[in-house]
């Protein structure tokens, strides 16, 4: 096991690569619009992860084969990189201090009483244990079979880096938050320092912006979403999901892939 003063770190998984790539340059002006989903299963997996973590790149390449082999099944994953490790030999280019955040809110909701990396949560209520490819299939195929009540419909305007999301949230949404993601699918990065010094990692999902929006004042708005400097269009996506504020439980989850 990894760990830091103050973090446990889990335990790694066996290794499965994962090889993509993405080149386009940015464009002017396309929509993308994506039919409502829910009233159906679906499996969000949220891995809190860092480049500085040595038990990560096996998760990552994990999750990565996930995404590939999902197809066209509901099956999203989103990749945070936490910043805790950030002080221990080797700063996270994709850190952010807010994903650490998020991971010790889904530790309070879990009542797990401890955040490490690499950590999977899916649907917000269930935390993968035992690290293994198989135990994962598993936890993915039993929230396949559980239908929701709730919907999500989004519609993308995209003007070079500017994204317009269009939402609508129908069904038992009383409690939830709006949360959109824009995630890079693809990175190689090589690592000069900390536990990875040395490596070449392959970064699949990760999340570049997390924007939270609140569904108290409606079920349906428009928020728009400035994408960083590096932003290219093809190879990035928009993952929009429900979550229960209350219990973390997320209750809708759609995508809409960028410049495609």
């Amino acid at each position: 096991m990894k760990s830091t003063s103050v973090i446990t770190i889990g335990v790694g998984i066996a290794l499965i690569a994962f090889l993509a790539a993405f080149t386009a340059p940015p464009i002017t002006t396309i929509k993308h619009t994506l039919p409502a989903t829910g009233a159906r299963g679906f499996a969000l997996l949220e891995l809190f992860t860092s480049e500085g973590c040595s038990s990560c790149p096996r998760a990552d390449d994990l999750l990565a084969k996930v995404q590939t082999d999902a197809k066209d099944q509901p099956i999203y994953v989103l990749a945070y990189h936490v910043d805790y490790w950030d002080r221990l030999g080797w700063k996270d280019k994709y850190s952010n201090a807010l994903f650490s955040e998020r991971q010790r809110t889904y530790a309070g909701h879990l009542q797990s009483g401890s955040i490490y990396t690499p950590q999977i949560v899916i649907n917000g209520n269930k935390e993968c244990l035992n690290w293994n490819a198989s135990t994962l299939q598993e936890d993915i195929t039993h929230a396949l079979t559980n239908a929701t009540e709730a919907t999500l419909d989004l519609d993308v305007t995209q003007t070079n880096r500017s994204l317009t999301v269009k939402y609508q949230a129908t069904g038992k949404t009383d409690a939830d938050q709006l949360l959109i993601a824009l995630v890079q699918k693809h990175a190689i990065h090589k690592i000069s320092r900390g536990e990875n010094e040395g490596r070449t990692l392959t970064h699949a999902q990760i999340v570049r912006k997390l924007v939270t929006v609140s569904l108290k004042a409606g079920q349906q708005g428009t928020n728009v979403i400035e994408a960083p400097s590096d932003f290219t269009g093809n190879g990035w996506e928009i993952v929009g999901f429900l979550q229960n504020t209350n219990n973390g439980a997320v209750t809708a989850a759609t995508r809409i892939l960028l410049n495609n």
